[in-house]
C-alpha cells in the first residue's frame, strides 16, 4: 500500500549548525546541549578519532581527519556554521587549515573554533589582561598562551592542572575548576579569566567565579557555543551563563 505524505524544510529551518567533537571528550556535548535547544536550530555532532594523551604530536594526527569527519556531518542541505571544538588542536594545527579542511567537505559553512572563538570573545568584551587556566602539559600550554600572544593579548597570568591524559582532564572537578579560575583572577591585572580545553567542566561555576571575582570568565566551550551563535545570526543574550552572554 503506497500511503501519501508531505515534507516540510526538515529540522533546522531557522539555522543548522556542526560540531566535530574529539573522540575522547566527555564533556562538550553535556555543556552545549542546554544552549542549542532553541525552537527551529539543529546541532549535528560527528566524532574525530583523537588521542588519550595530549601533547603537539597527537593533536596534529588530528589534521589529516578533518575533512572525513567533517564529511559525516549531515549534507543534504548547507550547514551554516561548523565548529571544531579542540583548543589546543586548533592551535597547534592552525585555524586556517581547520577552515579548509572542513570546507573541502562542507565548503558553504562557516567555520569556528575555540581557539578563534575566545579570541573574538575577549575582543568583544574590550579585555586584553588575561588570566588563563589550561589542564595541559608544559609545550602545549605555552602554545596557547602564544596564540593569545600574537592575537594582541597579554596573558598576564597562566596556571595549568599540567595533565596530558583526556580521561584525567574529564574528571577535574568543577570547584578544582573554580578554585584556579579564581586564584589565577584574583591577580588585579587580570581583566578576565579564559579556561581553556572543551574537556574541561566549566559552565556550572563560571557565574560563581564572576560574581566572586568581578570579572569576565569565559570558557573553550562558553567562547565556541557563542561563536557559532553569531555567526549563525542566532541571539546570544541571556542564551547561557556569564558576562558574555550578558553583553
Amino acid at each position: 500500500m503506497q500511503l501519501p505524505f508531505d515534507c516540510d524544510e526538515g529540522l533546522g529551518s531557522r539555522a543548522a549548525l556542526g560540531l566535530i567533537v574529539l573522540q575522547a571528550d566527555e564533556t562538550i556535548e553535556t555543556e552545549f546541549r542546554p544552549l542549542f535547544d532553541l525552537e527551529d536550530v539543529v546541532l549535528y555532532h560527528a566524532r574525530i578519532p583523537s588521542d588519550p594523551e595530549v601533547n603537539e604530536e597527537t593533536l596534529m594526527r588530528m589534521k589529516a581527519g578533518l575533512t572525513d569527519t567533517a564529511a559525516l556531518l549531515p549534507g543534504n542541505r548547507p550547514l551554516d556554521v561548523i565548529g571544531y571544538a579542540c583548543t589546543s588542536a586548533s592551535t597547534v594545527i592552525g585555524s586556517g587549515a581547520v577552515e579548509a579542511a572542513v570546507q573541502n567537505a562542507h565548503p558553504r559553512a562557516r567555520v569556528t573554533n575555540p581557539a578563534v572563538a575566545v579570541v573574538a570573545a575577549l575582543n568583544h568584551l574590550g579585555v586584553t589582561r588575561v588570566g588563563v587556566v589550561t589542564p595541559y602539559i608544559a609545550e602545549v600550554s605555552e602554545a596557547v598562551v602564544d596564540l593569545l600572544r600574537k592575537e594582541g593579548l597579554d596573558p598576564v597570568r597562566v596556571g595549568s592542572f599540567g595533565q596530558s591524559g583526556e580521561a584525567t582532564v574529564a574528571r577535574i572537578t568543577p570547584k578544582s575548576v573554580a578554585h584556579a579560575v579564581q586564584a589565577i583572577g584574583e591577580d588585579p591585572e587580570v581583566e578576565a579569566v579564559f579556561a581553556s580545553c572543551t574537556n574541561l567542566r566549566t559552565f556550572p561555576v563560571i557565574e560563581a567565579c564572576e560574581k566572586k571575582l568581578g570579572k569576565p570568565v569565559i570558557s573553550s566551550n562558553l567562547a565556541l557555543a557563542w561563536h557559532m551563535m553569531r555567526l549563525a545570526g542566532l541571539k546570544t543574550t541571556g542564551a547561557g551563563p556569564g558576562t558574555l552572554f550578558e553583553s
